[in-house]
């Protein structure tokens, strides 16, 4: 089996793993839970989102979270722009690492940003030009790049065209994004041996969701195609208000002590993730999808 020495983390739970979330959780939570995860090791964490607040509701105080939290220099704080309007707030809040969002399928980005694909992608393209005039780090996340929840499973040639449009506007990083969690690990393999082919300048990196149970089976699929870095939410935490039917992440630890079990490096404390999951759930009334939280419970009971 051909693995790699060492795996980088994304955590998107302040952003998609709160998105989905009922009740507001107030700011002052959400600032100390991006605190806390900045002290598990972890590099890149995706804070908030700057989107109307009439959409997703749960990002109404992307500002005031952003200007809130305690930016160690070390580690790079993601904000996700949906629009031009978006760009122009984030900015306004010194943001200088965007996380942009397009749909390989039609319908869900109707859905998602009420534009069509392509008037979506050329949208992304004008922020984008922007974005590296101001020498910021570009995140550019390929949503529902293997099932649409209207349009069923998505062609893999739309998701490659997609990434040498990406690729070509010089992004920093670019995420395949299995946005309902129903992609298996022979799908997965298969995209991402292709992406890979690609020899991007952009890094790639994988996103995976458990709505199936899969999630931790396509991020070893993901590995065997060459794949280092991985988005993840702590607890299992998320879901997309777009996106009928999906459940949270793969949760960060569980992602992290599959890694650590096979001998491969993340830098990140399994404890402190775990002490990350038991302050966020404080505060919400969903069941957690992470295992290893629940094992470590059991153990200490």
């Amino acid at each position: 089996m051909s693995l790699p020495k060492k795996v980088e983390i994304v955590e998107v739970g302040p952003r998609d793993g709160l998105q989905n979330e009922a009740n507001f959780i107030p700011t002052d939570e959400k600032i100390a839970f991006i605190n806390a995860i900045s002290k598990t090791g972890i590099k890149r964490v995706e804070t908030t989102s700057f989107v109307h607040p009439e959409f997703v509701p749960q990002m109404r105080d992307a500002q005031e979270v952003f200007a809130g939290i305690h930016q160690d220099p070390s580690i790079q704080y993601i904000a996700l722009i949906p629009n031009e309007k978006g760009y122009e707030r984030a900015l306004a809040s010194n943001v200088q690492a965007f996380s942009l969002v397009v749909g390989a399928s039609e319908t869900f980005n109707l859905h998602n940003v009420r534009m069509g694909r392509e008037e979506s992608i050329r949208v992304l393209d004008r922020i984008i030009a922007k974005a590296k005039g101001n020498d910021s780090f570009i995140r550019y996340c390929i949503a529902t790049s293997f099932w649409c929840p209207f349009e069923g499973k998505v062609d893999p040639a739309i998701v490659l065209e997609m990434v040498k449009r990406a690729e070509a506007l010089g992004v920093d990083e670019i995420a395949i994004c299995d946005t309902i969690g129903r992609a298996n690990p022979k799908q997965v393999f298969d995209i991402f041996e292709k992406v890979m082919a690609l020899n991007t300048q952009a890094v790639i990196s994988a996103h995976f969701h458990d709505t199936y149970g899969l999630a931790l089976a396509n991020v070893m699929a993901a590995l065997q195609a060459g794949v280092t870095r991985f988005d993840a939410s702590v607890g299992g935490l998320g879901g997309c208000p777009f996106a009928p039917g999906a459940a949270g992440n793969v949760a960060t630890e569980d992602v992290v002590f599959m890694l650590h079990e096979m001998g491969i490096e993340t830098g990140i404390d399994v404890s402190a993730l775990l002490s990350c999951v038991k302050q966020i759930q404080a505060f919400t009334k969903r069941e957690f999808t992470g295992h290893i939280h629940k094992v470590k419970a059991l153990q200490t009971t």
